[in-house]
C-alpha cells in the first residue's frame, strides 16, 4: 500500500469547527458517553439537611383543638350545656367538636379532666362540676395545657 504523506497533495484542509457543525445538526442530541464503572468513580454524596419531623395531628388533639376554637367563636358559659345565646360548657364544646361521642371524644375529655386536676385539685369528678367552679380564663388554661400535651403525645 502507498501511503503518501508529503504536502502537495491536492486536498484542502478540514475546517474542525465547521466539521463539529455539520455533525451537530446531522445528530443534534448524540448519546451520553458511558459512564466510568462504579469502582472508578467516588459515591456521589448527598448534601445534609435538617429535616424536622413532620408533626400530623392526632384525633384527640383536633378534637381539643376543634372544642376551644367553638368556645372562642360561640362563647364559654356555666351550669348549662347551651345557653339561649349558643355559647356552651366545657362537655358542649367537647360535643359539638367530636361530632359523637367516639373514641377522641372520650380520650379528649379524660385529657382535659386529668389537666383540670393537676392544675385546680383532685376533687373534680366531672368535667362540668369544674367547669362551673371556674373562671373563663382558668378554664382556658386547662384546655390550652390539655391541646400541648396532647400535641406532645402524639394523640
Amino acid at each position: 500500500m502507498n501511503t503518501r504523506t508529503d504536502s502537495s497533495t491536492d486536498f484542502t484542509p478540514v475546517d474542525q469547527d465547521l466539521y463539529a457543525a455539520a455533525f451537530r445538526l446531522l445528530d443534534p442530541d448524540p448519546a451520553p458517553e458511558p459512564a466510568a464503572p462504579a469502582a472508578l468513580t467516588a459515591p456521589a454524596q448527598a448534601p445534609l439537611i435538617a429535616v424536622q419531623p413532620v408533626h400530623l395531628t392526632g384525633p384527640v388533639e383536633k378534637t381539643l383543638t376543634d372544642a376551644l376554637a367553638f368556645l372562642d367563636t360561640h362563647g364559654w358559659t356555666r351550669y348549662s350545656l347551651i345557653n339561649t345565646e349558643g355559647a356552651r360548657c366545657s362537655i358542649g364544646a367537647l360535643r359539638a367538636a367530636a361530632g359523637a361521642r367516639n373514641a377522641a371524644y372520650c380520650d379528649a375529655g379524660n385529657l382535659l379532666l386529668d389537666e383540670a386536676r393537676r392544675q385546680h385539685g383532685k376533687k373534680w369528678q366531672t368535667i362540668p362540676s369544674w367547669n362551673d367552679s371556674h373562671s373563663g380564663a382558668q378554664v382556658r388554661s386547662v384546655w390550652e395545657a390539655a391541646i400541648r400535651r396532647a400535641h406532645h403525645m402524639n394523640i
